[in-house]
């Protein structure tokens, strides 16, 4: 009678290094091991799992190497019930040795350059949301995390929502701009400032997409903190996290040749806004002044570095604007730009120094551009 060889148990140090090099969690789809998904109660769901099968006639088994490998750190993964399956009789084909070789490193260097990072990279993230047109907006945290690191990480794991949860209520109503800009001031006094007041960690990391009036708006909110990272969400990849090229290099800046006329500024970035649309709401006794790219795009915004070149195009347009027209007049925004732009936008006017804002937002349902938010300087308050 043949009898069966006895696997031999890995021993406790070798099983503790796997344990801590996968920081408690499945190699493969990352899923925590020590706790149940539903309950939360604390449990060990793990499988040491070999690379190479401890016996040769096992997945990947070798007559050469399965002896002499079964209770070699670099032979074992830790993997959860569904991926120790997967690998070993589900999609045992495709999960070649050199595969899940590749798989064990990837995550065994992720968690140590994670767990490496230092206290002075910790950063609040905020996150706001609001209904463009009908569409509510979704974003989750992986995709905020996954767009901070390695730079920053999130201070205890956690997002401070600025968002109206639940909103039913749509853009091209008055009392979406009334509701909504009264929400973000609200929960921004309520979330944020405390924060800033208080808190040892000063560093920000902001992500947002809602109709531009609401955020600049937003910008303006933070525009006294120094230290804030603004996000852009890019289409193409589909990814949060900031590109190292971009196909534009800079911005086109044109001022009026009549600079006496009521003034308009207008960001054709995103898009191209024929001044036409403008003289329709406003009237042609305006005076335009221009900041766009040579090919006007929904995602040309790539890189941080484009990004600061958007800060100080604008900074040196509102001065331009302010001595051409002076101090007493609202300065009208017509709005066609990426979603970190707009935020820069608030962030970078002054309300001790700029004209008044009056910012429109382009409406289909309403036919063109209409009147949101008036964001007034300290001397019109």
């Amino acid at each position: 009678m043949k009898i069966e060889r006895v696997r031999r148990a890995v021993l406790p140090g070798v099983a503790r290094k796997l344990w801590v090099k996968a920081c408690g969690r499945c190699e493969y789809c990352n899923e925590i091991l020590w706790k149940d998904s539903l309950t939360h109660r604390d449990m060990n769901k793990a499988y040491i799992s070999h690379i190479i099968a401890a016996s040769p006639k096992g997945p990947r088994g070798s007559k050469k190497s399965s002896k002499k490998l079964e209770l070699e750190f670099s032979n074992l993964m830790l993997l959860c019930d569904q991926c120790h399956n997967r690998i070993d009789e589900a999609d045992q084909k495709s999960h070649t040795i050199s595969v899940l070789r590749k798989i064990k490193s990837d995550h065994e260097k992720r968690i140590e350059f994670l767990t490496s990072i230092k206290l002075d990279k910790r950063s609040h993230t905020i996150l706001y949301t609001a209904n463009v047109g009908e569409h509510p907006i979704k974003i989750t945290d992986n995709s905020i995390f996954n767009a901070m690191i390695p730079e920053r990480y999130p201070v205890d794991g956690r997002v401070i929502n600025l968002s109206l949860n639940k909103s039913t209520d749509t853009d091209n109503t008055d009392s979406f701009w009334v509701n909504e800009e009264r929400n973000l001031l609200s929960r921004f006094t309520k979330y944020v400032s405390p924060i800033i007041e208080d808190d040892e960690v000063q560093h920000y990391s902001l992500f947002a997409i809602a109709p531009q009036p609401l955020l600049i708006k937003l910008g303006t909110l933070v525009s006294d903190i120094s230290n804030v990272d603004v996000f852009q969400k890019h289409r193409e990849p589909d990814t949060w996290r900031w590109q190292s090229e971009s196909q534009v290099d800079d911005f086109i800046f044109s001022e009026p040749s009549d600079k006496t006329k009521i003034p308009v500024l207008k960001f054709s970035l995103s898009a191209d806004i024929n001044n036409e649309r403008i003289h329709s709401v406003v009237g042609k006794d305006c005076s335009i002044w221009t900041i766009t790219i040579k090919n006007p795009n929904n995602d040309f915004l790539k890189t941080r570095e484009l990004l600061s070149k958007f800060r100080h195009i604008v900074r040196y347009t509102l001065n331009k604007i302010k001595t051409a027209h002076g101090e007493n007049t609202p300065l009208h925004i017509f709005p066609a730009m990426p979603v970190s732009a707009a935020v820069e936008f608030g962030r970078v006017w002054m309300p001790k120094a700029d004209l008044s804002l009056v910012i429109y937002d382009q409406n289909t349902s309403r036919n063109g551009f209409i009147k949101t938010l008036e964001i007034k300087n300290e001397a019109a308050k």
